[in-house]
């Protein structure tokens, strides 16, 4: 099975994502627990099953682009879309105090990076669309 541009660009994003996820859970655990609003007391048990469950979704995912199912590659560029174009402004309100950060300001600014990103990656799988139909290459 060879892969394109487009899907070893969505499956580089993936495991991104989940790298950072870790790196933040071991780095700044208290970033998860202001995202998720655990009460005091044990927190390990919850944040571990919170990053099992997006490991999983992220792994689904995966496979979908390996075995090039089109819901996956619409969920996909519907979320990126979407998703980027909202995180970016909503970073930026935050970072200027018009909207309150809940967050520290690097995770504020990794948000923004990562909703780029997302746009790019979205952009071009519509050009690989255009050219090729669902995961075309762009």
């Amino acid at each position: 099975m060879s892969l394109n541009r487009t899907q070893l660009l969505v499956l580089g994003f993936f495991i991104f994502a989940w790298g950072a996820l870790v790196v933040i859970l071991v780095a700044a655990p208290e970033v998860y627990d202001q995202a998720l609003r655990l009460p005091g007391g044990e927190r390990i048990l919850p944040t571990l099953a919170f990053l099992a469950a997006i490991s999983a979704f992220l792994v689904l995912l995966g496979v979908g682009v390996l075995r090039r199912w089109r819901w996956t590659f619409w969920l996909v560029l519907v979320a990126f879309l979407i998703g980027g174009v909202l995180r970016v402004p909503a970073s930026i309100l935050q970072l200027s105090g018009v909207l309150t950060a809940a967050f520290p300001a690097w995770y504020v600014l990794l948000q923004a990076l990562i909703g780029v990103v997302q746009v790019a990656i979205g952009l071009l799988m519509i050009v690989g669309y255009g050219r090729e139909g669902v995961w075309g290459s762009f």
